[in-house]
């Protein structure tokens, strides 16, 4: 089946002024579309790809992290000091509604063991199917291959230029992503728009992306997972300086994350390398970091120490090489042995207590050097955006202009792995659809 026979969609918009024009046919779109429109708004849904809802098609590795199965409380908690303007969007379409509209069009969800919610069929396309159904039944008009060249405003109209033709509306919602993934389409648009109306922007980052490493011995690792893992991003000069009559302030890490993680031919991936990659992304200096990882996060040193120390006498003949066979792939165990300075044909019996401490510590402790990320190209998510501040959270409106909205992630939020980013757009979508006035008559 074609994608536009699929989809239902046109190319060209069928009336030159409408109540709502949405610029953006990804998660935050089609949901606006469906919320606007089944208040009996015209709705207008322009998309410039020829499919709608590429990165959805592309997300959770074509699966489709749909959202995660929390209250909204804990949505908000994941988003940190973003996380406070999602509380009107999040009470307007929480977790469990978002479900309960995807499958009320058919499509059966699942929850996994690490809380995250995907389709019975393990198929990105049945949700985005589902969500142009929904708007479609809804009312709404669709048009891809519409690429906008220029959103303006005259007395009480917005003008969309979409190919020469101009299109009229009372208000112009962006939900055109940020600059994550760039072969979808989503190449920062928006963001143009956004600041011709006087908005500001945080500056725009990957995130959720792949960290690059510049130790070759991880890199050696590729294909090793570990399941649970403790990573955390250091400043490789971490101490920091006090007056002297005040306490040094114990150091902290720029970002701590806990669960699975990969090594690559090129370093770091997995969701916890993820989840600390925007620490990385921000930083003028990415060479300057240190990824760290505690191997056995629910091992205290004291309790890993003495099974070491246990292993080093009841294997004392056996080699050194073997000696965290019992807790790591053999490869693991011994680039960690190696890293400690450890001699891996020596027997146990020979291995001094400060050699069984060294090992401990790059089980614990274990840092990497780093040479920043992957870039926009296998981002996940765009860190930065419209500023938070601008916007009204209680209807997604632009402080600034009435009548411009903004939702998804075009705006200043980033949430970590785990459907929490899809969440956040399909709320603010909905609720600025819900928001959104009628033309005067």
């Amino acid at each position: 089946m074609s994608e536009l026979s699929n989809t239902n969609t046109n190319t060209n918009p069928n009336r030159s002024q409408y109540d709502l024009v949405i610029i953006g046919a990804g998660a935050a779109g089609l949901m606006a579309a469906t919320s606007a429109s089944q208040r009996a708004l015209k709705v207008l849904l322009l998309e410039k790809n020829r499919k709608l809802g590429v990165k959805i098609l592309m997300s959770g590795g074509t699966r489709c992290n749909i959202t995660h199965n929390c209250p909204a409380r804990e949505i908000v908690r994941a988003f940190g000091s973003q996380g406070n303007f999602l509380y009107s969007a999040l009470a307007a379409l929480p977790p469990e509604t978002v479900i309960e509209k995807i499958e009320g069009q058919g499509v059966a969800t699942k929850i996994e063991s690490t809380g995250k919610i995907f389709p019975v069929s393990n198929r990105a396309i049945d949700v985005r199917d589902a969500l142009v159904t929904m708007a479609r039944e809804a009312g709404a008009e669709i048009c891809n291959q519409s690429s906008v060249d220029a959103v303006t405003r005259a007395g009480e109209l917005f003008h969309i230029s979409v190919a020469g033709q101009q299109i009229e509306c009372g208000s112009v919602l962006i939900t055109t992503g940020g600059k994550s993934y760039p072969g979808c389409g989503t190449t920062g648009d928006g963001y143009v728009w956004a600041e011709s109306f006087g908005h500001s922007i945080q500056r725009p980052v990957p995130a959720l992306v792949p960290i690059l490493s510049r130790c070759q011995w991880a890199n050696d690792l590729k294909g090793i997972t570990i399941e649970h893992t403790g990573v955390e991003i250091w400043s490789a000069a971490a101490a920091e300086t006090t007056p002297a009559k005040k306490k040094p302030r114990k150091p902290k890490p720029l970002a701590r994350a806990n669960g699975s993680f990969l090594f690559t031919h090129f370093g770091f991936s997995g969701p916890t390398a993820l989840d600390v990659s925007r620490a990385v992304a921000l930083s003028d200096n990415a060479r300057a970091l240190q990824l760290q990882c505690d191997f056995l996060p629910d091992f205290k040193s004291t309790k890993l120490l003495n099974h070491l120390s246990q292993r080093r006498a009841q294997y004392g003949k056996q080699s050194v090489g073997n000696l965290l066979n019992d807790l790591f792939p053999k490869r693991l165990a011994e680039g960690l042995l190696s890293a400690a300075g450890a001699a891996l044909n020596a027997p146990n019996a020979e291995l001094s207590n400060e050699g069984v401490e060294r090992i401990c510590h790059q089980i614990k402790q274990n840092r990497f050097e780093i040479n920043g990320t992957l870039g926009f190209e296998k981002a996940e998510v765009t860190a930065g955006g419209v500023s938070l501040r601008e916007v009204d959270s209680s209807t997604m409106q632009s402080k600034i202009v009435d009548g411009l909205y903004f939702a998804g992630e075009i705006l200043d939020l980033d949430g970590p792995i785990g459907g929490f980013n899809f969440q956040s757009a399909f709320s603010t979508g909905w609720l600025a659809g819900q928001s959104v006035p009628g033309l005067k008559p």
